[in-house]
């Protein structure tokens, strides 16, 4: 390991402060830009559905350019880098099934959520008014979700957050799901916040398996994918409304295949990656 290219770097609160100082400065250039725009063409480009793609991108990259130059540069002499090699097919085979179980055990416990009610109400109707505003412009909300998020989020939460506890000595499952649970926050709704934290912890689990970001970015996409052709035709991000099912039987194919195919990934699946 001493002479891996991948630099190891480990992450803790100051890590944390510089990963959102980058945020803020790169969303605040955006919006100064805006302002710039404004007052020469007398155009508000916060009306454009491509300007949240732009300046949800330029936070995440100076976010992570903060990281690199501050803290990984300066205390390993090397620059921010991750393993993003392919595996075998047969990886593929496993890894999504899983993903899709986890999916549908996501849906059934974020249905139980209340939408109704003095608090949870007024919050859903402004979640859905914030989801539709995203979602205007469907090949606006594809690039965003299901090419930029997957990668941006993939980098942060596992490759910087999850990776960086690893290196500190935080056991794996601690790493993982601390990575994830702090994945689920930033979605900032109730909703999402349970499948983030669930869905993120089969990203992590991929991820410490494989030691390759290209895959959990690639089951990040293939999740953002279904929600955003679900939304795209149906309005809704439900399976059970889409396919005509019952949530329950659907929790059922979800905990199978998750069962399986995490024994399978798990037990019979003996391939071990390791970063060079």
């Amino acid at each position: 390991m001493e002479n891996s290219i991948y630099p190891k770097f480990t992450f803790t609160w100051m890590g944390g402060v510089v990963l959102l100082g980058g945020l803020f400065v790169g969303t605040m250039f955006v919006s100064f830009f805006n302002v710039f725009w404004m007052a020469v063409f007398k155009e508000n480009l916060q009306l454009k559905d491509w300007f949240f793609m732009l300046s949800n991108s330029a936070g995440f990259v100076t976010a992570i350019a903060f990281f690199d130059f501050f803290i990984v540069r300066p205390t390993t002499k090397k620059k921010l880098n991750f393993n993003f090699s392919s595996t075998n097919f047969y990886t593929y085979l496993l890894i999504f099934p899983l993903m899709m179980g986890m999916m549908l055990i996501s849906e059934f416990i974020t249905a139980q959520i209340p939408v109704t009610g003095p608090f949870f109400g007024k919050y859903y109707e402004f979640f859905n008014e914030l989801m539709n505003q995203l979602t205007d412009d469907p090949v606006v909300m594809i690039i965003t979700a299901v090419i930029l998020a997957p990668i941006f989020e993939e980098i942060i939460f596992r490759g910087i957050i999850q990776k960086g506890l690893i290196n500190k000595g935080v056991e794996p499952w601690k790493a993982i799901l601390s990575a994830s649970v702090i994945f689920g926050l930033v979605h900032a709704n109730p909703w999402q916040f349970v499948g983030a934290v669930l869905l993120g912890c089969v990203l992590g689990f991929v991820y410490f398996k494989t030691k390759s970001l290209l895959l959990p970015m690639l089951l990040h996409g293939f999740n953002n994918l279904c929600s955003s052709l679900l939304i795209t035709y149906t309005k809704n991000e439900s399976f059970s409304e889409a396919f005509k099912v019952s949530e329950w039987l659907l929790l059922v194919i979800g905990i199978i295949l998750f069962s399986l195919f995490y024994y399978l990934f798990m037990k019979r699946y003996r391939v071990h990656y390791s970063e060079n």
